[in-house]
């Protein structure tokens, strides 16, 4: 089994690849804006330092203050609008690379829960991670 992840938007116009061993946690976020951006319960992504990452093709941003006042930008395809990445401009370092455009996923473990307190009863937190009422302290 390769180490290199490789993931894309649905059209393929942006690309990229990391190493596995790159990442550094795994985590499922239930707040509302992911919930909006998503149209489901929650984002799953992989927390990936941003020089860890290969990317081609470019991605829009749309940045919103979050609900703890950090800045969150999302980025997106141009083309075809699949959310790719997204980071925190406080954490500009990392990358939240979402779990759902990875080629193959299978691989991530998930670490945590993110905003248990904004979880839907049709897609509940998941039971066996440690769950945060809203963001953790990083």
């Amino acid at each position: 089994m390769s180490d290199l992840v490789s993931g894309s938007c649905l059209c393929g116009a942006v690309k990229y690849t990391f190493d596995r061993a790159q990442v550094l946690s795994a985590h499922h976020c239930h707040c509302k804006d992911c919930q909006r951006v998503t149209g489901s319960g929650k984002a799953t992504f992989a927390m990936v330092p941003e020089a860890a990452i290969q990317q081609q093709g470019e991605l829009k941003f749309y940045t919103v203050t979050g609900s703890d006042g950090s800045h969150v930008a999302r980025g997106f395809c141009k083309q075809c609008g699949s959310g790719v990445m997204s980071y925190v401009e406080e954490m500009s370092e990392l990358r939240f690379v979402k779990a759902g455009g990875m080629d193959d996923s299978g691989w991530l473990e998930v670490d945590s829960s993110f905003w248990g307190c904004s979880a839907q009863a049709w897609s509940p937190v998941d039971a066996g991670v440690t769950v945060f009422e809203k963001n953790p302290e990083m």
